[in-house]
């Protein structure tokens, strides 16, 4: 039984910074791969950054890289979603995800759980 919990989001000016959080639990021999994913009014869910849970290795859409990092702390079972440089644009609700297989990080489809979501606004 996995579950993740989101937490961190809020108001922010343009150029600001937020740190997301997602705890994870249950996720002993599973999810290979955690992602933050976003979705603003009227879009589809989109990628945003991926870490895999083990390796540590990291994925970044177009759009944030450079003002965006994912990072996870092992210990407290916990991923980490810093932005900086936030733009209007960034607002949306930010969902983290657990991909059991992790094969291909920026897919939605492939994640297998989600949190209920928090909301980022970021005003111009």
């Amino acid at each position: 039984q996995v579950q993740v919990v989101e937490s961190g989001g809020g108001l922010v000016q343009a150029g600001g910074s937020l740190r997301l959080s997602c705890a994870a639990s249950g996720l002993t021999f599973s999810a290979n791969v955690m992602g933050w994913f976003r979705q603003a009014p009227g879009k589809e869910r989109e990628f945003v950054a991926a870490i895999n849970w083990r390796g540590g290795s990291t994925y970044y859409s177009d759009s944030v890289k450079g003002r965006f990092t994912i990072s996870r702390d092992n210990v407290k079972n916990t991923v980490y979603l810093q932005m900086n440089s936030l733009k209007p644009e960034d607002t949306a609700v930010y969902y983290c995800g657990a991909d059991r297989l992790g094969l291909r990080p920026g897919r939605r489809d492939d994640y297998d759980y989600w949190g209920q979501g928090t909301q980022v606004t970021v005003s111009s």
